[in-house]
């Protein structure tokens, strides 16, 4: 299982709403010169939700080929369709899972327990489990996550529940020196958590050549110039949109189109975004 920097690529599309595999080659090529240890794709910031599985098999095919290890990102519904989409992942190349708990229906600890031991057991990929309850609903208190830990076939966890390096350092403290803790929510608390036992961040990845010499260093000063467009990165409803504007400007891709029920930003944002890309020297 991959530790350190593993940004969590956008999709690019065209303006008519279709995969631009193009511009996904490009920012492949721009998380490898920038010296990431790794690649997650379906995530939330790649708009996950919105891709069919023959989408998924092209972005895999074309990531994949970089040589760079890949995390996969699995949000189902139901235990059967995660195992498929765990399957589907490691039949292209992906090298682990990241694994959303069930969220249409609530799942007890119980069955949070029974799922993830069946996806690891027939997914045919290392699991990393995906604590993020904003978006799912579904909370994963640290003693759980210690009893996951335990389950044949799980060997991480991305931890996005705020306050995050608190719980970083609780599951750190709870579970074996193999199990390995990482942090999300866009690098927004990365030295906190690093400084609590994370072995690695997942970010969204419009900036990993700034934030790459940052986890080298852990610079506070360093970290705190790019403050701005971590936090700008994080608005719900328009993050994807933030993210792939933050692309477009930097010439790797062609076109910040999202899916609904994604929404773009308004022209007032982006002129704040843009405020924000001076101050870093970006544009």
């Amino acid at each position: 299982m991959t530790t350190g920097l593993i940004p969590v690529l956008a999709t690019p599309f065209h303006p008519s709403g279709e995969l631009d595999l193009e511009s996904l080659q490009r920012l492949v090529d721009f998380q490898v010169a920038s010296g990431v240890d790794g690649v997650a794709v379906f995530g939330f910031a790649s708009e996950g939700f919105a891709l069919t599985t023959a989408e998924r098999v092209q972005i895999l095919q074309t990531v994949v080929r970089s040589g760079l290890p890949v995390v996969a990102g699995v949000g189902a519904t139901a235990v059967r369709e995660a195992v498929e989409q765990t399957r589907l992942a490691a039949s292209h190349g992906a090298g682990a899972a990241m694994v959303l708990p069930p969220y249409m229906v609530k799942p007890s600890q119980a069955q949070l327990v029974d799922f993830y031991g069946e996806v690891a057991a027939a997914g045919g990929l290392p699991v990393m489990v995906q604590d993020a309850p904003g978006p799912t609903g579904v909370n994963m208190p640290v003693p759980l996550i210690a009893e996951l830990s335990k389950l044949e076939g799980v060997a991480s966890v991305k931890v996005e529940t705020q306050p995050t390096a608190p719980k970083v350092g609780a599951v750190v403290q709870a579970t074996s020196p193999d199990f390995l803790v990482l942090g999300g929510q866009n690098a927004l608390f990365v030295l906190e958590e690093y400084a609590r036992g994370a072995v690695g961040t997942m970010p969204a990845c419009e900036f990993p050549d700034l934030l790459a010499p940052v986890l080298r260093s852990r610079s506070r000063e360093e970290f705190n110039r790019l403050l701005p467009l971590i936090r700008f990165g994080l608005q719900p409803g328009i993050a994807w949109s933030i993210h792939k504007h933050v692309l477009v400007r930097r010439g790797i891709i062609a076109s910040a189109t999202v899916r609904s029920p994604a929404s773009d930003a308004d022209p007032a944002t982006l002129a704040y975004l843009d405020d924000i890309l001076r101050d870093l020297e970006l544009i």
